[in-house]
């Protein structure tokens, strides 16, 4: 794009990361079995470079010492150090640092500094960089550099931990950069037994939040986490942590996983196709996603099972309940339990508000006493599996705060817990051996984490 004869262009970098191998104490291994983890897992470990010191990190050098350095004397050591510091005084006074507080725009920001109304326009219309700095939110910060006659000469805008966006005025206008710090990606493993809550033991075990829910969404087409969790079940995961100038950032993605339930062993590991589309399936190649997941509320309570003979609690009838009733607080998200078409959204009767979704030729599913519509659900609206389409109220008939949730075949109610989910598509058979490579390693450290983990709760 070009604005007064100028050039913006954006020129991405991509990052780089390292996959270094490492082992976690896990509240559920002892120190002992914990070792012989370590003798198995992978432990080889790549050297990590050392960034070099910064000028503002170099020390003078003694007098005394000069001739261990050939006769020759570091130009900034000849400054005192007040002179030093003065010299980074006078380098870091053009840049100006500006903090986006609530309801500030980008032209705001410039009229409040007395910047050039032409140079929030020219950056505002730059390709790739324009649209992320008419998204500016409040706490983002913006730090920008200007010559003598105060024009934008460079700015920086900092999207994440890793990721900053680099605009510098050239000859020819402005370009832009996105800069990637180099992050270091390390394996972690953890496992636990439940015996109280997952989250409980996961927290116990060293997953975060973030992950458990990972966790429960890998298996949430074959495992009810309200209805099926059982004390004494077990999970083991390998997951990758992310590392920046070696501090921890945060947890990556999970690579494999075992969850045995009620006896019942699941395993999962994840799978990246070479166009970069990535996901999960069994350790034979089979996807891990049905056509449905089972539940569309995370983590919350059957208040009323599938029923053709339930007396009604305000209508003090006996009617059939063809749905399920996920008891769970008001606003939760309410997720689509597959890839669909919206047919309805409005309010129905007793339902409330509900929306129904069409999924296919043979499907449909129904929630009702919606609080609210997620923003743009209507009909013909299309939704992907997982997406949020409203949130938990008690609208229509309901005594308190709860979803409805009913699942048709063939226009026909099927109990949403029993109902049998078709499987999605398998690993295509072209690239069959390049999975068997790729997850081999993954199966060989649950097999090691799984054998580890019982031989824990044999010794306690």
């Amino acid at each position: 794009m070009s604005l007064s004869g100028q050039d913006y262009s954006l020129r991405p970098r991509q990052p780089r990361s390292k996959l270094v191998p490492i082992a976690l104490s896990v509240t559920a291994i002892t120190s002992g079995c914990l070792a012989a983890v370590l003798a198995v897992l992978p432990t080889e470990q790549e050297t990590l470079q050392v960034a070099p010191p910064r000028v503002g990190d170099l020390s003078p050098v003694p007098a005394a010492d000069a001739s261990l350095h050939d006769g020759t004397v570091d130009a900034a050591s000849d400054l005192p150090d007040t002179a030093e510091e003065a010299l980074q005084s006078e380098i870091a006074a053009n840049w100006l640092e500006m903090t986006v507080a609530s309801g500030d725009t980008l032209s705001g920001l410039f009229d409040r500094y007395g910047l050039a109304a032409v140079d929030w326009m020219a950056l505002s219309k730059t390709d790739g960089i324009g649209e992320a700095l008419t998204r500016i939110r409040p706490g983002d910060r913006l730090r920008i550099d200007r010559d003598d006659a105060g024009r934008v000469t460079r700015l920086e805008y900092p999207l994440d931990t890793i990721t900053t966006i680099s605009v510098e005025r050239g000859a020819d206008g402005f370009i832009a950069d996105t800069v990637t710090a180099d992050v270091e990606e390390r394996i972690a493993y953890a496992s636990g037994e439940i015996q109280n809550s997952l989250f409980m033991t996961a927290n116990a075990a060293g997953l975060s939040d973030r992950l458990t829910m990972e966790l429960a969404n890998v298996f949430g087409w074959d495992i009810d986490f309200v209805l099926d969790i059982r004390r004494g079940d077990r999970f083991s995961v390998v997951y990758q942590q992310r590392y920046l100038d070696g501090e921890k950032i945060d947890d990556g993605n999970i690579l494999a996983a075992e969850f045995i339930n009620q006896g019942r062993v699941i395993r999962a590991v994840r799978f990246e196709t070479p166009e970069g589309d990535a996901d999960y399936y069994t350790p034979e190649g089979d996807s891990m996603r049905k056509a449905f997941i089972r539940t569309p509320v995370d983590f919350a309570r059957i208040s009323s099972g599938f029923s053709l003979g339930r007396k009604h609690p305000i209508l003090n009838t006996i009617r059939a309940h063809r749905g399920v009733d996920y008891a769970a607080p008001r606003g939760t998200p309410i997720k689509a339990t597959g890839d669909g078409k919206v047919i309805f959204a409005g309010t129905k009767g007793g339902y409330g508000r509900t929306v129904i979704v069409q999924h296919g030729r043979q499907y449909n599913t129904l929630y009702a006493h919606m609080n609210s519509f997620r923003k743009g659900v209507r009909s013909g609206t299309r939704v992907r599996q997982g997406q949020v389409i409203g949130y938990v109220g008690s609208s229509g008939l309901a005594t308190g705060p709860h979803l409805h949730y009913e699942f048709r075949l063939d226009g026909v109610h099927r109990n949403p817990i029993t109902v049998p989910l078709p499987r999605a598509h398998p690993v295509p058979a072209s690239l069959k051996a390049e999975f068997t490579d790729a997850v081999t390693p993954l199966v060989a450290q649950l097999n090691v984490l799984s054998k580890t983990q019982i031989a824990t709760n044999t010794t306690e």
